[in-house]
């Protein structure tokens, strides 16, 4: 449901005796998952000095009056446009940088708060998301199950399902990237992940798969110089 009166929304930097909630993650994979997007991004060039990736942190808006702020399970913001110590605590579009290009929620509990269009003080996730922010995609990802949502916002200003390729990847026009379910392994954890591929179809990498693969081309090297006679040097 969405309000019909209308919202004054405008946007101020969150107090500094602002007391913040100090809520507990709700699951132990969370972090991991979220380090993971943003270590891909780093590593494949294309998180931008001023870009900013967020980790359960909190976003700010003024509505009516009333300061809002809801913390995404990751978030992207293009660009910033002051320092990171004037964004220590929280992060408000428009007066310190871009809006996000994609928020995500990983789901774990089944209250359903990552759905909740009320419009009221305190708004839901979604309602923020959308008629506050207009973040451009929401994406929502069950840890239990791996299916990914991903919604994006049409022209009348309302998410919308967004359908995913023949591989189950989501074109995050945003991002320039495709966002999908991944199963494997990183860092000791086994599990559901979610993984960014560009255009192309490649994976953006981890630091360990890079390792791996230069690993994997110097055996390939090693072997080939054998067969030939050559001993490499090592």
């Amino acid at each position: 449901m969405i309000a019909t009166a209308p919202l004054n929304i405008t946007w101020e930097k969150l107090p500094d005796d602002y007391v913040l909630e100090d809520d507990p993650v709700d699951n132990i994979n969370q972090p991991a998952l979220a380090a993971a997007l943003t270590e891909s991004l780093s590593l494949a060039g294309r998180l931008p000095k001023t870009a900013l990736t967020t980790t359960n942190y909190g976003i700010c808006a003024t509505l009516n009056g009333k300061m809002v702020i809801k913390a995404p399970d990751w978030a992207f913001v293009p660009s910033t446009k002051v320092s990171r110590i004037e964004i220590d605590r929280s992060y408000t579009p428009h007066l310190q940088g871009d809006l996000p290009s994609i928020v995500m929620e990983f789901l774990s509990e089944t209250d359903g708060g990552e759905y909740s269009t009320k419009p009221t003080y305190p708004p839901g996730k979604w309602f923020f998301y959308e008629q506050i922010l207009k973040v451009p995609y929401y994406a929502l990802f069950s840890l239990e199950t791996g299916e990914l949502e991903v919604y994006q916002i049409d022209q009348t200003g309302r998410y919308q399902i967004h359908k995913p390729d023949a591989e189950g990847r989501h074109w995050i026009e945003t991002m320039a990237l495709f966002l999908g379910p991944w199963q494997g392994c990183l860092n000791n954890r086994e599990g559901r992940w979610l993984r960014w591929w560009d255009d192309q179809g490649e994976m953006l990498l981890w630091g360990e798969e890079r390792v791996a693969e230069v690993s994997g081309r110097a055996e390939r090297l090693a072997a080939q110089l054998r067969a030939a006679g050559i001993e490499p040097e090592l």
